[in-house]
């Protein structure tokens, strides 16, 4: 783990995505976090240690699914599929599919496997298994706060986790995407996840806080930054759990804050390989670009 001195910073964008508003003074303690996303070799030491199953593993709950078919329960989760060619990018549908038997020793499903992809970070994880992971290293999972402290690496301000621009010099920081959106990606790693710290470190001495996977945070998501003392009706931790719940409608399943941004990201689709960049995911949720780390 790397420690970090804690501090006050600038946290969020107006230059993007309405839910990163409003830019407010956030003060953190000094804490510790992973140098790298938990990889597959070391979620693998975890599960022979407790014989934990991921919810990706579990069977659905019928109950939660009352218009389903029975047959359509075994366990399973959603895998990035590449399109043929340009599609309708408000439809996400047409590149994630759920996938009966994807998780994460099997990341694409029955066939794939994490063999050759020990040192990459562990995906198909929900908040449930980082958690639990989590406190089985005697760690927990990272705040927003943090997580975007971090992230910045002392760029206080700056749009890019290294500074002005996306590309400098023309070249990727992270594992984004590289190329048109869905379909053609010219990456170093194409459509996929890399080792861990196969890109440069920040200054903190952390890697992969930009790209490669999203990562699990312990804050529930908000449609907008809950600013620390404010009194409106969306402050203190019940309120943002009851707007975690009515963000999504339909929806009985809290959302937590994912950060970081992911293999995926892309400037013509999703401009959030930022450090203030955030997203919504429901708990139970796990995908091929979700993983995490651990702080403390």
């Amino acid at each position: 783990m790397v420690d970090i001195r804690g501090g006050s910073f600038r946290m969020g964008s107006e230059e993007f995505y309405p839910d990163e508003r409003p830019v407010h003074d956030r003060v953190v303690a000094d804490f510790a976090l992973d140098r790298y996303a938990v990889t597959n070799a070391g979620f693998a030491a975890f599960v022979a240690a407790t014989g934990y199953v991921t919810v990706a593993e579990r069977p659905l709950d019928p109950a939660g699914f009352p218009d389903v078919y029975l047959s359509s329960f075994a366990p399973g989760a959603l895998v990035f599929t590449p399109t043929q060619g340009p599609v309708d990018l408000s439809e996400w549908r047409q590149w994630w599919r759920w996938v009966a038997g994807a998780c994460w020793y099997a990341p694409e499903g029955p066939g794939s496997s994490i063999e050759h992809r020990m040192q990459h970070p562990v995906v198909q994880i929900a908040f449930e298994d980082a958690a639990t992971y989590a406190a089985w290293a005697g760690k927990r999972l990272p705040t927003e706060a943090e997580y975007e402290y971090a992230a910045r690496g002392g760029y206080d301000g700056l749009p890019y986790a290294w500074g002005a621009v996306p590309y400098p010099d023309g070249r990727a920081r992270a594992n984004t995407w590289l190329g048109r959106f869905p379909y053609d990606n010219r990456g170093r790693f194409g459509a996929n996840t890399s080792p861990v710290g196969s890109y440069p470190a920040n200054e903190y001495g952390l890697f992969d806080l930009i790209g490669n996977v999203w990562e699990w945070t312990s804050d529930f998501y908000t449609s907008r930054h809950v600013v620390p003392g404010s009194t409106g009706i969306e402050a203190g931790p019940r309120a943002n759990l009851l707007s975690a719940l009515n963000s999504e409608p339909g929806s009985s399943t809290p959302r937590r804050t994912l950060k970081g941004g992911s293999y995926l990201c892309s400037p013509d689709y999703c401009l959030r390989f930022r450090p203030a960049a955030r997203s919504p995911q429901a708990e139970d949720t796990a995908t091929t670009h979700i993983g995490f780390r651990c702080a403390r």
